[in-house]
Formats: C-alpha cells, structure tokens, sequence
C-alpha cells in the first residue's frame, strides 16, 4: 500500500550515510558485531535486503544518492578531493538545493566528498567544534540537536554523515578515545570471516578494528535517534541510513561485485502502520532522492531522474516490477580509470568492463590493506575464493549465476549454453546506457 501521508505540517528528512559499510550489523546477520541502535531502526521501519549502490566508490556514490542521477550522467566520475578533482556538472540540481526551494533549512554534518559547493549547497555546514570530527557520531548528534532545535520555523533537512567504518591514514580510527563513545572491542578469532576475503591472521585483525568503528558508529545513531525522540521529531521526520559503498577491502570496495555494491539499506517513516518490514525489492541508490522529494512534496527537477520513489513499497515484502538494477563505475582515484557497467537481475549478474585489456587498478589505502599485503607476501593465487589473476585482469564480460555461484567466481560469458541470456542482457545493458546519456556508448561503434 501506497504511503501517501498528509502534505501539511512539518516533513523533516534525516538522510545518514556511512562510509565502508557492508552487511556488518545485527540486523543483517552479522552474528558478532554489536548494533544494537541500527537494529532497533531496522525494527521500527522497513530494512531493504537487495539494496545497492550503482557506484562503490566514495564521491561517486554520494552524488547519486544526491540527485538521483547516474554518475555517468551527473559528471561526478570519481573523487573529488585533491588530486582527483572530479565535478558534477553546473546544471544539475541537488536534493538539499530543491529542498531548499520547497522551503526546507538544510545542514550537513560530516563528509561532503562532492563538488563543486554551489551544486551541493547546504544551508549550514556544522563540523566546527566536534571532539573527533566526523569519527566521533556521538559528537555528531549532539551538533545535529543545535541545528533541529535552532529558532527556525521551517521544517528541515539534516545530512548525516560519519566517516567511519573508513580506514583512517592506518587502521580504523581506533587509536583514541572519543567523548561520549564506549569502545567496544572484538576477539579476532571470533569474527566471521566473509567467503571473498581470505583467513590469515591479518584479515581477522583487521575485521576486528573495522567492527569496533562501526559500533563507535552505532553509538552515534542511537544518539541521533535519542536526539529526534527528545525534540518532538521522532513521529515527523523521515529517517533513511545507507552506506555509500562496501567494506574498504579488494574485492568489495572499487568493485561490481556484491559485496562492493549490496549494500544496508534502512528506511523509517512515520506515516508507516507496517513497521519491521523486511523488503526484497532491488533498489538503488539512484532511488533517495524520489523518495525524499515525494515525502516532502518538494518540485523534482525539469529533467528525469533514474529512480523512483520507495515509499510506496516500504510496507511490502515482494512488490512487482522491482527485480533488475543497473551499475555504473568508471574511477575512482584519478588513476585508477577502470569504466564498468552492469545489470543485476534476481538470477544473474552482467558487468561490462570497458577497459578490459588494462590491469585492475587498486585504491591506494586497498593496497596498502594488511589483508592485501598479507596475500602478496604468501604469494598467494587466490583471495578469498577469486583467484588473484582473475581479479587483476578481467574479461570484456562477465555473466554470472548468483543463485548459484553467490561469490562471482564462474564466468558464464562464454558458454554456449548461456548465449542467449548473454544476449538478451547485453542488449538491456546497452538500452540503459543509452537512455541514461551514458558518454562511454561511443565505445559500441568504435570498439
């Protein structure tokens, strides 16, 4: 059923997204980490289980969770800070600057990660002042309570955004206490170690500082949830919490591979009567920005969007007409040009690597991963349970059957037997491409 939910009044929207978070939380099946805080989101809204991003790089992916646009199409290819300096381009519109036309005060908290400002306006930018910066969410949420309860009738839009579970310069962020944060610890033999990940000693060191950052994390939310209840904004404001791409490992992060692109995605509305709904559409982050304008009623902008709304699906567990997504990557750190597409259906996954004769190309802070090193110093043909030559060099196409090969390890692109789903997503992928103003379809007719 429809949320439609009444026009007048206070619509606030607080849209948090976390930076290098996967399935690690409680309510996704993480039998270890502590979450409790997500979780208890997750129970009192809708928790989407095939919810992806379509870039999983940093800048990228938080500029489509900003306008509703492809990166391909916004011009926000890669990172934006120094040297990268990627940019998305002057004419398109944002969601806190729509917002802001339908009357809305907008604030950032935390990472920005995209330019140019103008685009992207906010309001306020409240990062001055907060022990930890964006690595202390507690801190956090005390600021966001300075901006809700600011003497200011209009309703608001508040960007939340910390900076963990991301690596810091080396580990996780872990090597200091944080005001108002419990720090909460993990034995490393008792971390679940993913099936695309290899199990050495490092690995599960490494998981263990990356579990304690996002239950630093989870402090913050609850914090941000405790804020809302105790400003009277609990039951007005609508609440969405993603991560911007997976875990900061190879094989996820920078990849079109699940566990870089597949994503937490929680959702709580208050005009919801259905809550703790488990949700199997297969959504994008192309999406948030629909589903915000039409919770607030606010203009969307005088050209398409590439998503749709999600209210209307928030109390259903299997909605029709949500079964394919589509994924666009091209860099991520300026040297690291490696363009990708893909279409994602129920069954199977197609990536178009566009530049396939080059090597895959890793993110500095991937390659200096201990994981990684880890591999390089064994001499190890596999990681996880891709083999390392595989991973560095792929092929034009690579089709896989998900239901049956999860981890991505067979490629079907060239077995006869699969010629004509081959065929018929090859030709779905070059559809999407071209309506979305894709600039890399020129490679159909000179390559």
């Amino acid at each position: 059923m429809a949320l439609t939910g009444p026009r007048s009044g206070r619509r606030n929207v607080v849209l948090i997204v976390v930076d290098d978070q996967g399935y690690q939380a409680g309510c996704y099946g993480d039998p270890v980490v502590q979450t409790p805080n997500l979780d208890a989101l997750a129970a009192e809204g809708t928790i989407f289980t095939h919810a992806f991003c379509t870039s999983a790089s940093c800048s990228a992916s938080r500029s489509v969770i900003l306008t509703g646009l492809y990166n391909h199409a916004n011009g926000q290819f890669g990172h934006a800070h120094e040297p990268h300096n990627f940019h998305t381009f002057r004419w398109v519109r944002s969601l806190p600057v729509l917002l802001a036309e339908a009357g809305y005060r907008t604030c950032l908290i935390g990472k920005f990660h995209v330019q140019p400002e103008e685009v992207y306006h906010f309001e306020q930018y409240l990062n001055k002042g907060i022990p930890g910066g964006s690595r202390n969410p507690v801190a956090m949420a005390e600021k966001a309570r300075e901006f809700i309860q600011q003497d200011d009738p209009r309703p608001f839009f508040l960007y939340f955004c910390p900076s963990d579970p991301h690596r810091a310069a080396k580990g996780f962020a872990n090597d200091r206490d944080y005001p108002g944060v419990r720090r909460i610890t993990y034995d490393p033999q008792e971390i679940p170690v993913p099936p695309w990940l290899p199990d050495y000693p490092e690995t599960r060191a490494e998981l263990a500082e990356y579990y304690t950052a996002i239950s630093r994390l989870d402090q913050g939310i609850g914090r941000l949830m405790e804020v809302l209840k105790e400003t009277g904004h609990w039951e007005d404001t609508l609440i969405i919490y993603l991560s911007d791409n997976g875990p900061p490992w190879p094989g996820a992060k920078t990849t079109l591979y699940e566990p870089g692109v597949r994503l937490p995605l929680i959702i709580r509305s208050p005009d919801q009567r259905k809550r703790g709904i488990r949700c199997n559409a297969m959504v994008t982050w192309a999406d948030i920005t629909p589903t915000i304008l039409e919770f607030t009623g606010a203009k969307p902008p005088d050209y398409p969007l590439h998503g749709r709304s999600l209210l209307p699906i928030l109390e259903e567990t299997d909605p029709e007409g949500w079964d394919e997504v589509f994924l666009s990557h091209t860099f991520h750190e300026v040297t690291m040009y490696y363009p990708m597409r893909a279409i994602r259906t129920r069954k199977y996954k197609l990536i178009l690597n566009l530049a396939h004769w080059l090597p895959y190309p890793f993110a500095s802070d991937l390659y200096a991963c201990e994981t990684w090193q880890a591999t390089l110093r064994r001499g190890d043909g596999m990681f996880g349970r891709r083999p390392v030559q595989a991973y560095i060099h792929r092929p034009q196409w690579e089709l896989y059957d998900l239901e049956n090969d999860p981890d991505e390890v067979v490629n079907l692109a060239d077995d006869p037997k699969y010629a004509d789903i081959l065929e018929e997503l090859r030709g779905k992928l070059r559809r999407w491409q071209e309506e979305t103003n894709d600039p890399w379809t020129v490679k159909y007719r000179y390559e």
